[in-house]
């Protein structure tokens, strides 16, 4: 007498919640890896919110121009144990064809981010399943490039001391881009490695490459970084070892989009039934 006992009927009562709490987690990890409609609305801010986040912490990166100027040495001196160093023969020869380096220019200040923006849109209405886990590869890409502009200030070769680069952006006046004129003032110029030009290009490549149903839509698609290589090294923008900077954190971000998201980054799709099942109820215990 005066002992408490426990029943196995309580005892089981008061393990259901346990249980209960442990399929609401996996019911909600579920929800989260599996495809879902995206809402248009959200879309559109979280994209502006993101490049505004984008555009204020990459400006707000020190301009550390001697400490930049210094990398870019360095950088131009393993190009050349590399025999990677044809920046200067590139942007020479190509700017002596004036349409040529005009239509790069052009090439190089709007289409990364017009081609970029067209691919998101394309994803979101044709290929819904797979939008969010594609768009969380672009927007890891976008992180990890601003954690490489702060800790890694870079000139690119227009501004190189002594390196006899050509311009081009300025030098054919190049409207629109925030490498030249007043607008080069809002813009940080040494934030060059990783070349995000040539990482969103490489995105857009791959996505258009794995989901385009033709095989001409693939092939234009892996033309897109072909095209951003060669007029961010001719316009004298970027160095080549800045585009493989643009692969390295490009593959970071689908590495980190797979861990999170799973296998649905490659082949997800969106259920046929989008009504919302009930879910099992838990059997309740009789007295």
């Amino acid at each position: 007498m005066g002992e408490s006992t426990v029943t196995p009927l309580e005892g089981r009562d008061q393990a259901v919640p346990q249980s209960v709490a442990a399929g609401d987690r996996e019911r909600r990890f579920a929800r989260f890896r599996s495809p879902r409609r995206p809402r248009l609305w959200f879309e559109i801010l979280l994209i502006a919110v993101s490049y505004w986040t984008y555009s204020l912490i990459r400006n707000a990166v020190p301009e550390q121009r001697s400490e930049a100027l210094r990398n870019a040495d360095w950088i131009w001196r393993v190009e050349h144990h590399l025999g990677l160093a044809f920046e200067h023969s590139v942007n020479h020869t190509v700017n002596s064809v004036t349409w040529l380096i005009v239509g790069m220019n052009y090439y190089y200040a709007t289409l990364h981010f017009i081609i970029t923006l067209t691919v998101l849109v394309w994803l979101y209405r044709s290929h819904p399943g797979r939008y969010a886990a594609t768009r969380l590869v672009l927007f890891a890409t976008t992180a990890v490039a601003l954690v490489g502009y702060y800790f890694y200030p870079l000139a690119p070769p227009r501004l190189m001391t002594g390196g006899h680069f050509v311009d081009t952006v300025m030098v054919h006046r190049t409207w629109g881009s925030m490498a030249s004129g007043d607008l080069k003032h809002m813009s940080n110029q040494y934030a060059a490695m990783p070349s995000l030009h040539f990482g969103w290009s490489l995105w857009c490549g791959l996505v258009i490459a794995i989901v385009a149903p033709r095989w001409w839509m693939k092939a234009l698609g892996l033309l897109h970084p072909f095209f951003t290589v060669s007029a961010i090294v001719a316009t004298g923008n970027h160095w080549v070892l800045d585009a493989a900077g643009g692969a390295a954190v490009v593959l970071a971000g689908f590495g980190l989009s797979y861990a999170l998201m799973g296998p649905r980054a490659r082949s997800a799709k969106l259920p046929e039934r989008t009504d919302p099942v009930p879910a099992a109820k838990e059997p309740t215990p009789s007295g």
